[in-house]
C-alpha cells in the first residue's frame, strides 16, 4: 500500500481513564512516533499523576472537559468504566478526534443507541477496544471464511469459560450489578468475535437460558446459554460461564470455538491449556494477584508482561490503531455500530432468558423498558 506522507497527521492523544488499561494504551503510545502530544485525565489525582509521570505526559487534569477540548487533542483513548463514557464521548464527536472506545459502548441500549447515531451522524472515526480480533489464531480464521475456503458457514458454536474474581469485583463496584451480566461483559467478547465470523448475515432471533446459584448474592448469573438463528438459516449457539471458582488456572478467559461450513470445519482452542505452569509451591498469579499452583500461561487476554514490557493482542490493537489515523490504512477492529449491535444482542439474550421466550431480532432500547 502506497501511503503519501501528506496524508499523515501527527497525533495529539487524549487518555480518559488512568487505570490498568489507560496505563497500558499509555504507555504503547509513548513508544509510538506518530504521537507528538499525550495528556491525560483521572478522577483520582495520585492514580493519573503517576502515569504522567512514568509516561512523560504533557498535560494531566482531572477535568475530562479541560482535556477533551484543547486544541492538542486530535484523538482519545476512553479507558474509564462503561457508564462514565457518555459525555467524553460526545465532546470527542464534537471535537472530531478519532477515538479508541473500551468495550463496551455502553451497559444500557438507550445510552448505546445514542452514542451509535451521534458517532454515524457525525461520521466521526469511532473504534471499540475488542482486543481478541487482534489475536493471530481469530485473524487467520477470519480469512479463510472471507476466503471462502470454508464453503457456506452453516453453523458456530462457541463455549466462554472465566473465574468468578472479575464479575465479583465489578459486581461490587457497579450501583447497578444486575446490569453486569455474563453477556454483556464478558460475553461480548465471544458475542463480538462470532458476529464478525459471520459478517454479512442478518440474525433473526434467539433464544437463551440463564442460571443464578453461586452468583446470586452478586445479584448477576453464573451462565448463560444461548442459540441466534440468522435469516438464512445459519445457528450459532453459545455459552458463558464466570461463575467458576477463583482457582480455575486461567487467568481471565478460555474460549473453544467450533464453525462449520459446506467444505469445512474450524475448531479454535483458545483455552490455554497447552501451556500449564505447575508449582511445587504456590506462584502469584502475574494480573490476579493471588497465589495459585497450577497457571494457564498466556491467559491473560491483553497480553503478557515479558522483560517489564507487554506482549500480546492489544500490542497490536493499539499500534494497528495508531496506524489507522496515522496512516490511513484499514484495520480489524470493531466499529461503534458493530459495538452496539453487540450490546443489543447480548440484552436480547438476557432479555430471553428472563422471560423464557424467543426474542425477535433486531430489537430496539424500548423493547427492554
Amino acid at each position: 500500500m502506497n501511503i503519501s506522507s501528506e496524508t499523515r497527521k501527527p497525533i495529539g492523544l487524549a487518555v480518559v481513564g488512568c487505570g490498568k488499561i489507560g496505563r497500558i494504551r499509555a504507555e504503547f503510545a509513548r513508544q509510538n512516533a506518530a504521537v507528538e502530544w499525550m495528556g491525560l485525565c483521572d478522577i483520582d489525582e495520585q492514580v493519573g499523576r503517576k502515569l504522567a509521570e512514568d509516561v512523560s505526559a504533557d498535560f494531566f487534569t482531572t477535568d475530562y472537559r479541560e482535556l477533551l477540548k484543547r486544541d492538542e487533542v486530535n484523538a482519545t483513548v476512553l479507558a474509564t468504566y462503561a457508564n462514565e463514557r457518555l459525555e467524553p464521548i460526545l465532546i470527542g464527536v464534537e471535537r472530531g478526534h478519532r477515538m479508541l472506545i473500551e468495550k463496551p459502548l455502553a451497559v444500557d441500549a438507550d445510552v448505546s443507541q445514542k452514542l451509535a447515531s451521534a458517532i454515524d451522524e457525525a461520521s466521526a472515526d469511532a473504534v471499540l477496544g475488542y482486543t481478541q480480533r487482534f489475536r493471530r489464531r481469530f485473524l487467520v480464521a477470519k480469512e479463510k471464511i472471507r476466503s471462502g475456503e470454508l464453503g457456506d458457514v452453516s453453523s458456530v458454536t462457541g463455549r466462554a469459560f472465566l473465574n468468578r474474581m472479575n464479575p465479583v469485583a465489578n459486581s461490587t463496584k457497579t450501583e447497578f450489578p444486575t446490569k453486569f451480566t455474563p453477556m454483556v461483559i464478558s460475553g461480548t467478547h465471544s458475542v463480538d468475535l462470532c458476529s464478525w465470523l459471520l459478517e454479512g448475515r442478518r440474525p433473526v432471533e434467539v433464544y437463551a437460558r440463564s442460571v443464578d446459584k453461586a452468583m446470586a448474592p452478586y445479584l448477576t448469573k453464573d451462565s448463560t446459554f444461548a442459540i441466534v438463528t440468522y435469516e438464512d438459516g445459519t445457528i450459532w449457539s453459545m455459552n458463558v460461564s464466570w461463575a467458576l471458582p477463583s482457582v480455575w488456572p486461567a487467568e481471565v478467559y478460555s474460549l473453544e470455538l467450533g464453525i462449520v461450513g459446506t467444505g469445512g470445519v474450524l475448531t479454535i482452542d483458545d483455552t490455554h491449556r497447552d501451556i500449564v505452569f505447575a508449582t511445587a509451591e504456590p506462584h502469584e498469579s502475574a494480573r490476579l494477584k493471588q497465589e495459585r499452583n497450577v497457571s494457564f500461561l498466556t491467559s491473560y487476554p491483553p497480553g503478557d508482561l515479558v522483560f517489564e514490557q507487554l506482549w500480546g493482542p492489544m500490542r497490536e490493537e493499539t499500534r494497528s490503531w495508531f496506524d489507522r489515523i496515522y496512516l490511513g490504512v484499514p484495520t480489524p477492529h470493531t466499529t461503534a455500530r458493530e459495538a452496539h449491535e453487540n450490546l443489543m444482542l447480548c440484552l436480547a439474550m438476557d432479555h430471553s432468558a428472563k422471560t423464557g421466550r424467543a426474542v425477535p431480532l433486531p430489537v430496539k432500547p424500548e423493547d427492554f423498558e
